[in-house]
């Protein structure tokens, strides 16, 4: 009787096996579309662009909060030092950039990555 340690390859016979995968359709318009737009893409306007709509929500979100006056205790200090607000459009402006930059560069990133991956693959069909 072979136990079923004896079956197993040898991890020289694992390294020569190749396992073919074949690329979607999808995969395959993603290298077409990335090959072509990704220098485009890295631009830091092309970034801005991609990434505006959450940050503006985001600050925007914050400030309605901060003037809608459910905390009190925030409304006094307001009376009280009205600096505060420059210094509170100055936070939300460099929030929106922070947030804007940040996903630009994580989804370009992560598509980047994807068609390294996809290249792969390719290659080794």
């Amino acid at each position: 009787m072979v136990s079923a340690l004896s079956r197993l390859p040898l991890p020289t016979e694992i390294n020569t096996v190749r396992i073919l995968i074949m690329l979607s359709e999808e995969e395959k318009k993603f290298i077409d579309y990335w090959s072509q737009n990704r220098l485009r893409k890295k631009k830091l306007l092309w970034q801005l662009a991609g990434g505006l709509p959450l940050g503006v929500f985001l600050a925007a979100t914050i400030f309605i909060n901060y003037f809608s006056g459910w905390y009190h205790r925030a409304d006094v200090r307001l009376g009280i030092n009205s600096s505060s607000v420059i210094v509170v459009i100055i936070a939300l402006l460099l929030t929106v950039v922070f947030i804007v930059i940040f996903s630009g560069r994580h989804r370009w990133d992560m598509n980047e990555q994807r068609y390294k991956e996809l290249l792969g693959r390719k290659g080794s069909q």
